[in-house]
């Protein structure tokens, strides 16, 4: 009797749960569909915010670093296709957006807009035109988004960039899980302002362009500090602090690949060495021939040709010639912050405007204040910051202003600017990246983008078809994107 109840009790739940709704059981309840958007909004931190594992990739290209263990593509110009990883940080901000909305944080909406717009910034300077209006849209059945034209992503930006300054306001709530700013409104908007100058400066080329109205946005914003603040130290600096816990360290600790094979580039150092730039001591450590001299001697310092081929920088890699990036890189889990932008950049990119003609402010001035707060990043001394700055090399000269400026940002961002030197170059021509020492393919050219991902060509093949055929001849790293294109 027992186990003829014990059957009906079993078979009676069996056609109760037959009854449940077939999505209902699909759900797991071990793995949640919501979540606030403060646990969102660390993680996409923290992965738009660590630029300097992306810097050694693109040290490599601007001349900063040479690789030892091999041909590098980066460093000799025969990249091809790249990847839609980056798509990845518009999901998560799509999802922090959706849980915004659903727990009434206006903040985080207002936030989304920034965050956004340095993801799809960092995508459209890969390859030109693609996918944003119709991107992140699966649940929408989007499978094969169009691509929107380079211009049109960048005014959708600049548009965004307006509405995350405005929107932001103590009064729709506190801003939880922000391990970049603690939450401060204020620093957040100096943040989405200050990156908004740097969009402007990288559309110098389209100065003539009526609809972006580049010069007048950026006067604006600059003329406005009590409605778009900007940076003013480098406190207000966006940094993503490491610590020595684990997934938080520095991300080239105890790296056996970053100690031996990456060595500085020579003409990177010949640069320091001629402005007698004392963070050469910070960046490098002496080249084993010359182990003997003190650390402050220039001469104890040297580097390989990035243009050279590999079997060329080995013999002089055996010969003691080459210094290695700074040991702290590889053995301090601390180091220094990831810097996704900073007060000194700020200060150079107003010194170029000036220098244009976009704004009234005194270019030396910028100029001078861009180069004291990244010598003070790197804590050199007050004695050796006056001379450096007094430096025949250094002292500001106007008719060589645009080239003085975007060499002394480009020196800030080493191994810690993602590939802002990179693009810098490619728009300005500065500093001159070499190409003659034999190794270099690509025809002896600096690659202009990447080619589109293999899984768009072979899945959303019509709409990327469509946008090479409207910026390019063909698919390739050569193309003139429209960015750096004169108007």
């Amino acid at each position: 009797m027992k186990t003829f109840k014990i059957l009906i009790i079993t078979t009676t739940l069996l056609l109760a749960n037959g009854c449940k709704d077939f999505e209902e059981l699909q759900l797991d309840p071990n793995r949640p569909v919501q979540a606030a958007p403060a646990l969102l909004l660390t993680g996409i931190e923290t992965s738009l915010f660590e630029v300097v594992g992306e810097s050694v990739g693109s040290a490599l290209a601007s001349r900063m670093l040479v690789f030892t263990d091999g041909a590098a593509d980066e460093q000799y110009y025969s990249w091809q296709r790249n990847s839609f990883l980056g798509y990845n940080s518009l999901r998560q901000i799509s999802k922090m957006v959706e849980e915004a909305e659903r727990t009434q944080q206006d903040n985080y909406k207002a936030l989304a807009l920034f965050l956004k717009s340095i993801a799809i910034i960092e995508i459209t300077r890969l390859y030109g035109d693609v996918p944003y209006s119709e991107a992140i849209q699966a649940t929408e059945s989007v499978f094969k988004p169009v691509y929107d034209s380079q211009q049109e992503i960048y005014i959708q930006v600049l548009n965004d960039l307006e509405q995350a300054n405005a929107s932001l306001d103590a009064d729709n709530g506190t801003i939880a899980g922000d391990v970049i700013y603690g939450g401060s409104i204020e620093k957040w908007k100096k943040l989405i302002n200050s990156f908004t100058l740097r969009v402007l400066i990288s559309l110098s080329l389209k100065e003539g362009n009526t609809t972006l109205n580049v010069k007048n946005r950026f006067k604006a914003i600059v003329d406005d500090p009590a409605g778009h603040p900007i940076f003013e130290s480098n406190d207000d600096n966006a940094a993503l602090f490491f610590d020595d816990k684990v997934n938080m360290r520095y991300p080239f600790l105890n790296s056996n690949n970053f100690k031996t094979a990456y060595y500085m580039e020579e003409s990177f150092v010949n640069l320091l060495k001629n402005m007698a730039d004392p963070r050469l001591f910070t960046f490098a450590d002496q080249k084993p021939e010359s182990s003997a001299l003190p650390e402050t001697d220039f001469d104890a310092y040297g580097g390989l040709d990035g243009s050279a081929p590999l079997a060329t920088n080995t013999i002089r890699l055996v010969d003691g010639e080459a210094s290695r990036a700074d040991a702290r890189y590889y053995t301090d889990p601390v180091n220094e912050p990831s810097v996704l932008m900073g007060y000194a950049e700020l200060e150079f990119t107003l010194a170029e405007a000036a220098v244009r003609g976009w704004i009234t402010g005194d270019a030396e001035e910028h100029y001078n204040n861009g180069v004291t707060a990244s010598l003070d990043f790197y804590n050199i001394s007050e004695s050796d910051k006056d001379d450096y700055l007094s430096g025949a090399n250094v002292v500001y000269v106007p008719a060589n202003g645009i080239k003085m400026i975007i060499t002394q940002k480009y020196i800030n961002y080493f191994l810690n600017g993602g590939w802002e030197p990179f693009y810098n170059h490619l728009r300005t021509g500065f500093p001159v990246f070499t190409v003659d020492g034999g190794g270099v393919l690509n025809n002896e050219q600096v690659p202009k983008r990447w080619m589109y991902p293999i899984s768009e060509v072979q899945t959303n093949t019509a709409n990327v078809q469509d946008a090479i055929d409207r910026q390019y001849v063909e698919d390739n790293i050569n193309g003139v994107m429209w960015l750096l294109k004169s108007e």
